[in-house]
């Protein structure tokens, strides 16, 4: 995977943020009744997951976990207008 792929779905998310479509999974995190609690409570029922998958070395569910942890993490970062560039910006500068 490269950062395109990163970029390519932080788009997604922000075409999503835009246009609001109905049937999104990502338009209901952005209009959830309890608005950013929401993703945040997501995100760390994704950060466990994760964390219990390493736990029990299972590399498949880790893999996928992870995948769901860094989606949300995109979501936020969207919600607080923030973007890829200044997560990446900021793994270059550690």
């Amino acid at each position: 995977m490269t950062d395109d792929t990163l970029r390519e779905l932080f788009d997604l998310i922000e075409s999503r943020k835009a246009e609001l479509p109905e049937d999104s999974y990502t338009t209901r995190l952005f209009t959830h009744e309890k608005g950013q609690n929401y993703v945040l409570e997501k995100l760390g029922e994704e950060t466990t997951e994760t964390i219990l998958a390493a736990k029990d070395d299972d590399g498949e569910e880790l893999a996928a976990e992870s995948a769901d942890l860094v989606y949300h993490l995109l979501v936020l970062l969207s919600m607080q207008e923030l973007d890829l560039d200044d997560l990446l910006e900021e793994l270059e500068r550690r």
